[in-house]
């Protein structure tokens, strides 16, 4: 395939994404199953994002080839994470309203991350503006010092600099069923609504993560 040929290490990463579904596929039903969903919060949903729906059934065509792990949310809700931002200080994801966000969550110890920061830095380099961003949320314990140096490794200087050294936004995400592992990643509409969500690595810098992006950056017809 084109995109294959031309960056080989969307491959690793595909073979990665593979491998990070079987080992938490059983774990992906049984949260499932087991979490909650009562009539209240859908209702709630409902009325927080009314026009989320068709916007998630109209880019649910887009997930696919090394996007094809996005999951479409099938109860579109507003998504509340709280972390630092690169000044330090307290922030979240209220803070980007107007904007569409790919939330990730990261760790230097995360392999499968590790290999998906560079494409993740490439995508917020390529599409970044001031209606879409790349929010990695780094959630290594400790001060920033191994985070910091890991990025500057890597040459990865587009992404903003978030972190939650309480993991606090994993246990979120958790809790909601949407983090069953590292990385974690959710595409978030212009207000905060959850569009769908990825457990496992992609190839974020390939076109069919961009034509995700783009399409989902679009004004939704009639709005």
């Amino acid at each position: 395939m084109p995109d294959q040929k031309k960056s080989p290490p969307a491959v690793k990463l595909f073979a990665l994404a593979a491998l990070f579904g079987v080992i938490v596929g059983a774990a992906a039903v049984y949260v499932k199953e087991t979490g909650s969903g009562n009539g209240e919060a859908t209702e709630t949903a409902s009325t927080s994002c009314p026009l989320t729906s068709a916007k998630v059934a109209s880019l649910t065509p887009f997930m696919k080839g090394h996007v094809a792990a996005m999951s479409p949310a099938s109860s579109p809700r507003p998504i509340a994470l709280d972390f630092n931002g690169p000044d330090g200080k307290p922030t979240n994801v209220s803070a980007f309203a107007g904007k569409t966000l790919l939330v990730n969550l990261w760790a230097t110890w995360c392999v499968p991350c590790r290999e998906e920061m560079p494409a993740l830095n490439t995508l917020q380099k390529s599409l970044g503006s001031d209606k879409f961003e790349v929010v990695a949320i780094n959630i290594d314990v400790g001060d920033d010092e191994k985070p910091k140096a890991f990025l500057d490794e890597t040459a990865v200087h587009d992404l903003g600099y978030y972190r939650d050294a309480s993991m606090g936004v994993f246990n979120n995400m958790k809790k909601e069923g949407l983090a069953f592992g590292l990385p974690a990643t959710l595409l978030l509409d212009d207000k905060g609504c959850l569009i769908g969500s990825m457990n496992g690595p992609a190839a974020w810098d390939s076109d069919d993560a961009k034509a995700l992006i783009s399409a989902a950056v679009a004004p939704a017809v009639g709005s």
